[in-house]
């Protein structure tokens, strides 16, 4: 467990001794795709990290709207601001691939916060980073058109869970069309017409969840 833990970005740096403590408070689970972690609105208890498959962070509307915020992969953390502001959770999370999670109560997060300086500082990183992808939404809702947006989150997407072979990149994404509409801001007829103007030009190919993105083709 101790070398496991040591692989984790959250993690690096620490003394074995402190990642004992880590392994001793810790739990383990894994989730099958669907399962809810948390609600909005819920009280706040868990603090989660993902170790393999991923988890969808997201706003509901009293509707069942949904609004995707984020997509958590291997080495993503979620849950810790509701243990640190004391206030319900501010999203939900569910997961959209089957998963291996860590999960510390808010007890042990906190004591182990604590104790340790840069566990803080990493966790007040993540922190900053979202609040700059959320500012970075806002911006792009405010002042990109519909057609950058898609393009611009299938960037994202490639670069988070893809691989490159020259100037192609090949992802799977276990995330259907109403999602995908929800990550880029757009409604899901807008979000086909992107996809297929793309398809056309030979920038995007689509077979089922999986996507190949042509780099050099979209640059031109």
């Amino acid at each position: 467990m101790i070398d496991f833990l040591q692989g984790i970005p959250l993690f690096a740096g620490l003394s074995s001794s402190y990642l004992q403590k880590i392994a001793n408070e810790c739990a383990i689970n894994t989730y099958a795709s669907g399962t809810i972690l948390f609600r909005e609105n819920d009280i706040g208890t868990v603090f989660y990290l993902v170790l393999s498959g991923s988890v969808k962070i997201y706003n509901s509307s009293n509707h069942g709207d949904e609004k995707i915020l984020s997509i958590m992969t291997v080495g993503d953390c979620f849950g810790e601001l509701s243990l640190l502001d004391g206030k319900p959770r501010s999203a939900s999370a569910q997961v959209i691939e089957d998963a291996r999670v860590l999960s510390l109560s808010s007890k042990s997060f906190n004591v182990l916060l604590r104790g340790n300086i840069d566990m803080a500082l990493h966790i007040i990183k993540e922190l900053s980073n979202r609040l700059r992808e959320t500012n970075q939404q806002v911006h792009d809702l405010t002042f990109m058109d519909a057609k950058k947006r898609v393009i611009k989150n299938l960037i994202k997407l490639a670069n988070e869970h893809g691989a490159r072979s020259g100037n192609i990149v090949r992802f799977k994404i276990n995330l259907n069309y109403d999602e995908i509409s929800q990550l880029a801001g757009v409604e899901k007829p807008l979000l086909f017409q992107v996809f297929n103007e793309l398809q056309t030009k030979g920038i995007l190919s689509v077979s089922g969840n999986e996507f190949l993105l042509n780099l050099l083709k979209l640059k031109y």
